[in-house]
C-alpha cells in the first residue's frame, strides 16, 4: 500500500462496535477488567490507551518500524530514548541540530555521566574521527535545523555497525513521507509530532519508532516506567493531521522551491539553505534518500539590521517560533530555537545574527514572496 493511502487511513476502523471513520478519543485514565487476570488489553492509560495506540501503530506502519510510542512532546520522546544509556556513555551527535537538544545533551544528561561530541554528521569522516570506545550510538539530524546539512544515512549506519553502535535519527523535517531512516538500517526515528505531522499548530507531541521488537520492549518499558505519555486528544489531533499529511508536504516544498530560488536573486540575501537548490552541497545525497527536500530553509542576510525590520513587518508570514503548520512561521535562531547553545558555538556553526529560518506553509507562494519583498526592503 503506498504510503497517501496509508496516512489518508491512519486511525480508520479502529470502533467495530459503531464503525466511526473517526477513531474514538478514549478520554478514560483506567479500564474495567472482565474479571481477574483477564484483561481487554487495557488497563491503565499511561501503559497504554486505544487512541494512543492507533496513533502508535499508525506511525510505526508509516516509518516501517516494529514498534511506535507517542509522548507528550518531541523533547520527552528523545529524553525518553537517551534513558536507553548510562553513565560514561558517549554519543556523536550532528553539531547543527535543534537547540532543546543540544540544551538536554549539554546541560542535562552531561550532569548524568553521559557525555556528547557534536560533529559535522554530513562528513563521515567527521563522525568515524569522533567515535571513541565508549561511544554507545550516533545521533542525526537530516536535514540539520537550521543550516539544512545532510547525512548521507547509508554510511552513516555502516559506520554506526561496523562500531556497534544504535543510530538515532531525528526525521521531524522530512516525515515518512520523504524520508524513512529505518529503511536504511537505522535503529530509531524520532519525531516532534508538533510540526509536520500534526501540521497545524494546534498540539505538542512526540513520536518514536523501533526498527525491531527487542529495542522497542526497552522503549516500551521505559515509556511506561517514566510516563511522558501522549493524552488521547492530542493523539487524535497527530491522527487527524497524518491524514493531509502528504498534499500538505507537496504544496510546502513547492512553495519552498519558489521562495529559496527568488531569495537567491535578492541583493539583501547572502546565502540561502534549501536542500532542493542546484548549488547544495549534499543535493545528490538528499535526492538519493528522500523523495522530496521538504518545506524548510534558512537564509542569512547581509546586514544584521535587516533582520528585527523583516520580523517586524512580515504580515503574512508569522514571526514565531516551531515549524511544520499549515501557516509560513519566520524565526531567528540565534535568538529563539538555538538561543541555549553557546554563542561562540553558533558563531562557529553559521548560526549568526544575520539568519533566519522559514517554514513554508501552504499558503499561495506569490503572496509569500511578495510579503518577503516588503519586509526585505529598507530605505537607504
Amino acid at each position: 500500500m503506498n504510503i497517501e493511502t496509508l496516512l489518508v487511513r491512519a486511525g480508520v476502523e479502529r470502533d467495530s462496535t459503531t464503525g466511526a471513520i473517526s477513531t474514538p478519543i478514549y478520554q478514560s485514565a483506567t479500564f474495567q477488567h472482565p474479571e481477574l487476570g483477564v484483561s481487554t488489553g487495557y488497563d491503565y492509560s499511561r501503559t497504554a490507551n486505544p487512541t494512543r495506540t492507533a496513533l502508535e501503530e499508525a506511525i510505526a506502519a508509516l516509518e516501517q518500524g516494529a514498534r511506535g510510542f507517542a509522548f507528550s512532546s518531541g523533547m520527552a520522546a528523545i529524553t525518553t530514548v537517551l534513558f536507553l544509556f548510562k553513565p560514561g556513555d558517549h554519543l556523536v551527535v550532528s553539531e547543527d541540530l535543534y537547540g532543546g537538544t543540544y540544551r538536554l545533551l549539554a546541560q542535562v544528561f552531561s550532569e548524568f555521566g553521559i557525555q556528547a561530541s557534536f560533529v559535522d554528521t554530513s562528513c563521515t569522516k567527521e563522525i568515524e574521527a569522533a567515535i571513541r570506545p565508549d561511544t554507545r550510538a550516533l545521533f542525526i539530524e537530516t536535514p540539520t535545523n537550521p543550516l539544512m546539512k545532510i547525512t548521507d544515512l547509508e554510511k552513516a549506519v555502516v559506520l554506526a555497525r561496523t562500531y556497534g553502535l544504535l543510530t538515532i535519527i531525528d526525521n521531524t523535517f522530512m516525515t515518512p513521507y520523504l524520508q524513512r531512516p529505518l529503511t536504511y538500517g537505522a535503529d530509531i526515528v524520532l519525531h516532534s509530532a508538533t510540526k509536520y505531522l500534526g501540521g497545524h499548530n494546534d498540539t505538542v507531541a512526540g513520536l518514536v519508532v523501533t526498527r525491531d521488537a527487542e529495542l522497542g520492549e526497552r522503549i516500551g518499558l521505559l515509556q511506561n516506567a517514566c510516563g511522558a505519555i501522549l493524552g488521547p486528544q492530542d493523539a487524535w489531533l497527530i491522527l487527524r493531521g497524518l491524514k493531509t499529511l502528504a498534499i500538505r508536504i507537496e504544496k510546502q516544498q513547492q512553495n519552498a522551491l519558489a521562495i529559496a530560488e527568488w531569495l537567491q536573486r535578492h541583493p539583501a540575501v547572502e546565502t540561502v539553505y534549501y536542500p532542493g537548490l542546484s548549488g547544495h552541497p549534499n543535493r545528490e545525497v538528499a535526492e538519493r534518500q528522500a523523495s522530496g527536500f521538504g518545506g524548510m530553509l534558512s537564509f542569512s542576510v547581509h546586514d544584521p539590521d535587516i533582520v528585527p525590520h523583516v520580523l517586524k513587518n512580515v504580515k503574512v508570514i508569522t514571526f514565531a517560533e516551531s515549524l511544520g503548520g499549515v501557516e509560513s512561521l519566520i524565526t531567528f535562531p540565534a535568538r529563539q530555537t538555538h538561543a541555549d547553545i553557546p554563542e561562540e558555538v553558533r558563531e562557529h556553526l553559521g548560526i549568526t545574527d544575520r539568519l533566519l529560518r522559514l517554514s513554508v506553509g501552504i499558503e499561495n507562494a506569490n503572496d509569500l514572496i511578495l510579503d518577503l519583498e516588503e519586509a526585505l526592503y529598507v530605505k537607504k
